[in-house]
């Protein structure tokens, strides 16, 4: 439920804040200190140049689904195709020139004509706004309390690039006949890379993009100054849900905005300025199975013990009476 500042109230707190605060920011330093851990992240912080960072960093996070080892290995791949000055290739890049080597990548499911089309998009946004910083902040209102309509307006707006000569088929090399038009899908791959909070997408991928960008610290490399922190919302990422449902920072069982938005609500209660700065922590907690979720012994030998109930089962939340359609 949105208070009159137009954010999501937080869910309930059973626990006094100030131990929960000091327990979060201990785990959060040190896993700021942790440079062994594998993460994206660390591919989007080698570029110094705000301009090639920002291409790098979109690449990274829209790849950002799977394993980590799957992830790095297809992004380490892109973006040797992207050379040194990822945001150069981006402003001149043709699909028909770089057809061939495009077609040979791809991550699980997107092929390489879907990479192709997000560059395609990514080209748009420089060449009508300069950077993807100016053509998310163009969607940004005055005053907006969080990202949720910037994030809507981004990728609408993302959605409307003609990227039809991406998906063009290549011409046969032992015919000189022009090869027949192939009717592009109502929804290409790349629409995978711009969902929609009003669709009740967590936006993962676009919020975990938004996190790098925004923020600045030993994780995340920072660079854009058209958002603040407090604006984001959480990257809602299976680990996040798990440890999320373990704290009781939200009621929702299901994985979508709704559950995003409330998480982010309860982790701005422990720091409004930087709500989001405990994601990496989180993500990471549960990705190296230090957190009781699921398991017999509870939460003994996890950090944040005394502030998590994972053999508890929370009801399912009931959608408020406007979202019951």
């Amino acid at each position: 439920m949105a208070g009159r500042s137009g954010r999501v109230a937080p869910f309930g707190w059973p626990r006094p804040v100030a131990p929960f605060r000091a327990a979060l920011d201990d785990l959060y330093r040190r896993f700021e200190r942790r440079a062994d851990v594998a993460d994206p992240v660390r591919v989007a912080a080698r570029w110094s140049d705000p301009a090639d960072r920002e291409v790098a960093a979109f690449c990274a996070a829209a790849l950002a689904f799977g394993r980590v080892s799957s992830v790095l290995a297809s992004l380490d791949a892109l973006l040797a195709v992207l050379g040194p000055r990822p945001a150069r290739f981006v402003r001149d890049f043709e699909p028909r020139r770089h057809a061939s080597t495009l077609a040979a990548l791809g991550h699980r499911w997107a092929r390489g004509e879907d990479l192709a089309a997000l560059l395609l998009v990514l080209r748009h946004m420089l060449r009508e706004h300069g950077s993807i910083e100016a053509c998310f902040a163009a969607g940004l209102a005055p005053g907006a309390p969080d990202v949720t309509g910037a994030l809507e307006v981004f990728s609408r707006r993302a959605l409307e690039v003609d990227v039809a000569e991406a998906y063009r088929p290549r011409r046969r090399a032992a015919s000189s006949r022009r090869a027949s038009p192939r009717r592009i899908a109502r929804r290409p791959g790349v629409a995978f890379f711009f969902p929609r909070p009003s669709a009740g997408s967590a936006c993962k991928r676009l919020n975990l993009f938004l996190r790098w960008m925004v923020r600045r610290d030993a994780v995340d490399p920072g660079g854009w100054t058209a958002v603040s922190p407090s604006q984001l919302i959480v990257p809602l990422d299976v680990h996040v849900v798990r440890v999320g449902r373990c704290l009781g920072l939200t009621r929702y069982r299901s994985p979508g905005w709704r559950m995003a938005a409330e998480i982010t609500a309860s982790l701005r209660r422990l720091d409004a300025a930087d709500p989001v700065k405990y994601d990496f922590a989180l993500c990471h907690l549960g990705m190296l199975n230090a957190c009781g979720f699921g398991r017999t012994a509870g939460d003994a030998a996890c950090p944040l013990r005394g502030f998590c109930r994972p053999g508890a089962r929370r009801p399912r939340a009931s959608p408020p009476p406007s979202d019951r359609r």
